[in-house]
């Protein structure tokens, strides 16, 4: 049970008799959706900024003894950044502290004003309080409270790559991992699930840039020519800015696309390409579903 402006809360608890709801949605791999991935993660964080980012802290709760002694240290502090990592959130607060949670499959943070639950079977994990909003996050168990040395050596942060939505991650930077030594002989269906060679890339985002890119999942970069490496690098980015402005959805308009539609083939099995009409295959890669068109991809 966890203690939530005076009211204990475990799982399976949703709003107190007469509240009014009003979520702002989280991100899961519910409903046959995928797992949310880096540009869901940090959209995610966006919402949560908007009710956390320069406001201070009234209460902060956890339901994982290890944590609480931090609900009085994150008392009174502002939070100066929500910020993430691939698919790792950090709350970054003026007293150099960060919370540090990562959803795995089944986390989800919900944003509701003050005195509100949302109506969820989870269990709450973390309650961050100000004086009008609460940001809840349900089910997730990798959560930690890290100083500016522990964020540095965190046992995961510290093998990430470049993260996909860095403003700053082009062309020429994903060509250059591409031909690491590390990288250039896997297969592009094992490289494009590796949070080391490039941070947030996830199950849909590579059937969607391995399609984009015409490239087969079993193609290394050591067999793909320069112009190949390059197309790859930038429909790599351009997916991942895609995804990240429009929720999830790469696919765009046009003729024989449903407005419904949300990918050009991932969760398509079967289904005419959009582009030459063969039947999008489906087969596992690196032990998770991945999407291809026999024909545009070679």
């Amino acid at each position: 049970m966890l203690l939530v402006n005076g009211l204990l809360v475990g799982a399976g608890s949703g709003l107190r008799a007469g509240m009014k709801s009003n979520i702002v949605p989280g991100v899961a791999g519910v409903g046959g959706r995928p797992v949310p991935e880096g540009p869901e993660i940090r959209r995610a964080a966006d919402r949560i900024a908007k009710v956390l980012v320069g406001r201070s802290i009234e209460q902060a709760c956890f339901a994982f003894p290890e944590l609480q002694p931090f609900e009085e240290r994150l008392k009174g502090s502002v939070v100066d950044a929500v910020d993430t990592r691939g698919k790792a959130m950090l709350t970054r607060f003026d007293n150099e502290l960060t919370l540090y949670s990562h959803n795995q499959l089944y986390g989800r943070w919900f944003t509701v004003k003050r005195g509100e639950l949302p109506e969820t079977r989870r269990s709450l994990r973390v309650a961050l309080h100000t004086s009008s909003h609460s940001a809840l996050l349900y089910s997730a168990s990798d959560i930690s409270v890290l100083t500016p040395a522990q964020v540095q050596s965190h046992p995961f942060l510290s093998r990430l790559g470049p993260d996909v939505l860095d403003e700053s991650l082009d062309t020429d930077t994903i060509t250059g991992r591409l031909d690491q030594q590390r990288f250039r002989r896997r297969s592009l269906a094992a490289l494009y699930l590796d949070q080391s060679f490039l941070a947030g890339l996830g199950n849909y985002l590579r059937s969607e840039i391995l399609y984009a890119a015409g490239l087969h999942p079993s193609r290394r970069p050591v067999d793909i020519n320069v112009e190949g490496k390059r197309r790859l690098a930038r429909e790599t980015t351009r997916m991942c800015r895609r995804s990240y402005r429009t929720g999830g959805k790469t696919l765009t308009p046009g003729p024989g696309r449903k407005r419904s539609g949300r990918f050009w083939v991932f969760a398509r099995a079967s289904k005419p390409c959009f582009t030459c009409g063969a039947g999008i295959q489906r087969e596992n890669f690196s032990g998770r579903r991945l999407y291809f068109c026999p024909v545009c991809q070679v």
